[in-house]
């Protein structure tokens, strides 16, 4: 067999997050040898494809999930929401200058200005809402946000909510200018164009079937195609998504031992009816169903994709064993390990209660979907909407002992003496890419490269909800880049 081919770094997986990480590599060194593997035709088509996720940028202006109720009545935590929102402030100046570069094009194309709401029913959920605003009002990063136990002014924001609803009902909503809606298919198309003309090897339609570590440090990719291959990498991200636990488990890394995935598929109604999308320009988040995991909130959104507008709602979760959509039914059963069996039985039977919601989601008739959007847009026609299948999300089973504990969010997974990470999890995902990217960077005892790139894009080293001044400043600097309202 010939030499293979030798690259200083492989991406697996064409996603934003392989792709975010290859433009970084090349700010730091132009003269870097990189190559991205797809197993799919094109790059984009799993969990950063427009109609595979709800395109938030999930800065926590919204999403309840991250910034649960007291015990005791009191404020709300807010720790949680401010990292996500630093982290997803990090994607954005990213974006910005990326933009400035001519790396991305037209902004309008991958990122619009879209309020961002949560609404609320019922005292209970009332009264949380108005103590989360309290606590989040007076952060840099919130400013502008604003709250409304008026059926009327909320009508103002989002009339569909509205129209319809009894006005004794008790309910409440933020309201917050500066969210956005966010193409990551986009985003990464965009990158990885910039990456392939500036030298990049892409290859699609090719799979990665196994990983294996030389002596030196260096890793052998097989490659299963038409014609089956190995190439030889120094180092190694796999962000290849639910695909990920896999790869990393064939490269026989100790690092991923007992760690699993959760599979979990998701659903949504779409209306592209121009009268109802013209009613609604936000993205609406409420409270998650009791055991419902995260990525299950219910929200009501705008969505534009290639120049369209449509409004989403959902997501309606479901059990699925394809760790991608683009998967196989085999996925789940085959990720099973003696190092994980028990970490897999503990989660489920830890978490009855989420196994429950998601047969209960499974068998949900047509007409319980409807009554879950009416809940929301009191006034609908059915025949105004349609179904359909978004993407996968594997959550993270993370070894505990000798049981596991399922885990939300991301996780960088590093190992082979510092020369192979892997990115497992999901939400908030796409939306904090850069400042998971900068870790993974950090993982691979690649901090020169971390540190040219903050040398070059402003607004990297994160800390802005500690200054009224910086948090205005960049707000409003990456907004007149991207076309947002500042």
């Amino acid at each position: 067999m010939p030499n293979p081919e030798r690259y200083d770094f492989a991406l697996i997986g064409g996603g934003i997050m392989s792709a975010t990480l290859g433009v970084m590599l090349k700010l730091a060194n132009p003269k870097i040898n990189l190559v991205m593997v797809e197993r799919l035709d094109a790059v984009a088509q799993e969990s950063s494809d427009a109609w595979n996720n709800a395109g938030t940028g999930h800065a926590a202006l919204c999403e309840l999930n991250y910034m649960p109720d007291s015990k005791d009545g009191s404020l709300p935590d807010p720790s949680k929401a401010i990292a996500i929102n630093e982290q997803f402030q990090i994607s954005r100046a990213f974006w910005a200058y990326c933009v400035e570069k001519g790396i991305l094009k037209n902004p309008s194309s991958f990122i619009r200005t879209t309020p961002h709401m949560t609404f609320v029913r019922g005292a209970k959920d009332v009264d949380y809402l108005k103590r989360r605003f309290e606590s989040l009002r007076t952060q840099p990063l919130f400013a502008g946000m604003k709250y409304s136990e008026d059926l009327g002014e909320i009508a103002d924001w989002a009339p569909l909510l509205a129209d319809g609803r009894p006005s004794t009902e008790p309910v409440a909503a933020t309201w917050i200018e500066q969210g956005t809606d966010v193409d990551y298919g986009a985003i990464t198309r965009q990158l990885v164009e910039w990456l392939v003309a500036k030298g990049m090897k892409l290859e699609t339609g090719v799979e990665v079937k196994g990983l294996h570590q030389y002596p030196d440090n260096s890793w052998q990719l097989w490659l299963g195609s038409s014609s089956q291959r190995i190439v030889q990498a120094d180092k190694v991200f796999v962000g290849a998504g639910g695909w990920a636990l896999k790869l990393m488990q064939s490269a026989k890394l100790p690092e991923i031992s007992g760690y699993g995935t959760f599979p979990v598929s998701g659903h949504f109604l779409r209306t592209d009816n121009p009268e109802l999308v013209a009613q609604h320009l936000a993205k609406v988040y409420s409270q998650a169903a009791v055991g419902a995991p995260p990525m299950s909130v219910p929200h009501l959104d705008t969505r534009v994709v290639d120049g369209k507008t449509s409004l989403l709602f959902g997501p309606f979760a479901g059990i699925n064993p394809k760790f991608l959509k683009k998967g196989s039914v085999l996925d789940l059963p085959k990720s099973v390990r003696p190092a994980n069996l028990l970490p897999y039985i503990s989660v489920a039977l830890k978490n009855f209660s989420l196994l429950v919601y998601l047969i209960r989601e499974v068998t949900k008739s047509r007409a319980k979907k409807f009554d879950s959007l009416r809940e929301f847009v009191p006034k609908i026609n059915e025949s105004d909407w349609t179904y359909y299948e978004a993407g996968q999300r594997a959550q993270i089973i993370k070894p505990q002992g000798r049981l596991g504990v399922l885990q939300f969010g991301t996780e960088v997974i590093s190992g082979g003496n510092a020369s192979i990470a892997g990115l497992l999890g999901a939400s908030p995902g796409a939306s904090v890419s850069v400042a998971v990217m900068l870790d993974v960077l950090n993982k691979l005892d690649l901090e020169d490269v971390g540190i040219a790139v903050k040398e070059q894009v402003e607004g990297l080293n994160g800390g802005l909800n500690g200054s009224t001044s910086a948090a205005k400043r960049h707000l409003s600097r990456t907004a007149k880049i991207l076309n947002l309202k500042a």
